[in-house]
This record gives structure tokens, C-alpha cells and sequence, in this order.
């Protein structure tokens, strides 16, 4: 899994498991007759499907987030946004380019000591589902998740810190020092 030698998009160093992964991902999704075009982290350009395998949807995926952390054996992951194409034209990239409102599901999947997807809808809300390897499907382990209003835990990636916006800055120094 070391490093590939290249960048992607986002400037990230590539590992051989994102290739691998990016390559896995968009093979299936082309076979799978329900896309016609998808963009990737790893890429430059959209990936549009040929003719005779398109489908409706565009799926925009991150195949394989945090690959950099691999060596620490920390939990990695797929995230995904589906749209559906909604211009008559030619499939192209530009499809992929439309408000979060469009989006007929999103979500991610963990890969760790357990595989989890958690999947939103629009029209049936965040559901939660965990890889039963036993026999080899997600099982629903959570319903309707939805954040609670209030909360006594934050947990935020604070090592851009110092590039926060001062009105960020400022709510998070609130929030770890109460007055």
C-alpha cells in the first residue's frame, strides 16, 4: 500500500490502494448500468460511461478517504454523493455540478474492526448499517439517526487551526472554555 509516486486533484500523495481502489470503484459503478458519470477524487476528469452501460445518476466518491493513515491503523473510508442528471445533453462533468439540495443520496462507509455504511436519502432520512460477514450483507443497526440538539462532546480536526475564519476561531474558544 506505499506511496504511488503522484498527486491527486486535492494534492494529496497517492498510495497504491487509492489507485487500486479508485480503479475498483469506477469499474463497478460502470458495470453497473445506473451511472453516466463519475467523478473522483483521484482523477482529473469526470469519468463519463460509455453508451450502451449509461444509466441516470452521477456519482461524485472519494474512494479510499484517509489512505494516509493506513500505517496507524486508523478507520478508513468511501464517501459518496449521488445526483441525478437532470440536462438532456451528452453526459459530461458539468452534470455533477449541482446544489446539495439535488442530491438523491449521499454517505460514507468505514472499513475497520467492522464495516459500516451510513446512508442519506432524500426521501428516507440517515440510516446506519453494518457488514454482517457471516453472510455477506449490511444489516440496518440504526434508524432515522439524527444529531441531538445539544451535546457536551465537540470533536473537530484542529490541525488547520491556525487557517480558521476568527469568527470559527472565536466559537471554539467558546465552546472549550465556558465562561
Amino acid at each position: 500500500y506505499g506511496i504511488a509516486g503522484s498527486t491527486n486533484v486535492t494534492g494529496d500523495q497517492v498510495k497504491k490502494l487509492d489507485i487500486l481502489s479508485n480503479d475498483l470503484v469506477i469499474n463497478m459503478l460502470k458495470s453497473s448500468f445506473s451511472t453516466c458519470v463519475i467523478v473522483s477524487e483521484e482523477n482529473k476528469d469526470a469519468v463519463i460511461v460509455e453508451t450502451e452501460k449509461r444509466g441516470k445518476y452521477i456519482v461524485c466518491i472519494d474512494p479510499l478517504d484517509g489512505s494516509s493513515n493506513i500505517d496507524c491503523l486508523v478507520s478508513i473510508g468511501t464517501i459518496f454523493a449521488i445526483y441525478r442528471k437532470v440536462s438532456p445533453d451528452e453526459p459530461s462533468g458539468k452534470d455533477a455540478l449541482q446544489p446539495g439540495r439535488n442530491l438523491v443520496a449521499a454517505g460514507y462507509a468505514l472499513y475497520g474492526s467492522a464495516t459500516m455504511l451510513v446512508l442519506a436519502t432524500s426521501a428516507g432520512g440517515v440510516n446506519c448499517f453494518m457488514l454482517d460477514p457471516a453472510i455477506g450483507e449490511f444489516i440496518l443497526v440504526d434508524r432515522d439517526v439524527k444529531i441531538k440538539k445539544k451535546g457536551n462532546i465537540y470533536s473537530l480536526n484542529e490541525g488547520y487551526a491556525k487557517y480558521f475564519d476568527p469568527a470559527v476561531t472565536e466559537y471554539l474558544k467558546k465552546k472549550k472554555f465556558p465562561e
